[in-house]
């Protein structure tokens, strides 16, 4: 499946409906050895687009030379994934992932959020995954679902919303 076609689908996952309600997005990375690095759609620490265009340009394989952004000093370092700004001056979540989603424009990936996924859950999401998105995945009373894409599997959490009866149709039993 094009990537563009699974850009189109985490989209309108995340962009909601009256089916579903993407709560979270992650970008699970896998590791030698088997472990997981996890990035978060949300996170703590904000840079502005100007900023992340500066520092992109100025990436290289060993760090760029340290910048002043609104969180702080800032460089960024080019890796086989991509480009990582890395911010020491924030409390928290010091390392973001500068993505494109498939009209060029720029998705950030966190290195801290608030969803934390056991690696069972994990090794099973990416086990799932599939360029088109895979088999959907209780997680914690949540669904998910896996995209293969080339930086990782990307997998939107959202908590299942109950439908209601349209009019004229009969409410459903109670049990």
């Amino acid at each position: 499946m094009p990537l563009t076609r699974t850009f189109a689908v985490l989209l309108f996952l995340m962009a909601g409906g009256n089916a579903v309600a993407a709560d979270n997005a992650l970008l699970i990375q896998m590791l030698p050895g088997g472990d997981f690095r996890v990035w978060h759609s949300d996170g703590a620490t904000s840079i502005s687009e100007d900023e992340i265009m500066t520092l992109a340009a100025t990436a290289t394989p060993e760090g760029g030379p340290l910048q002043a952004v609104e969180a702080g000093q800032a460089r960024a370092i080019r890796t086989e994934q991509g480009v990582v700004i890395e911010l020491p001056d924030a409390p928290t979540d010091r390392k973001l992932l500068i993505d494109r989603d498939a009209c060029g424009a720029i998705k950030v990936w966190h290195s801290e959020g608030e969803t934390n996924l056991t690696n069972d859950q994990m090794t099973e999401l990416v086990i799932s995954a599939l360029p088109g998105g895979g088999k959907l995945v209780r997680i914690d009373g949540r669904y998910a679902k896996a995209f293969d894409t080339p930086l990782g599997y990307s997998v939107v959490i959202w908590a299942p919303v109950k439908r209601r009866p349209s009019v004229g149709e009969p409410a459903p039993a109670a049990r």
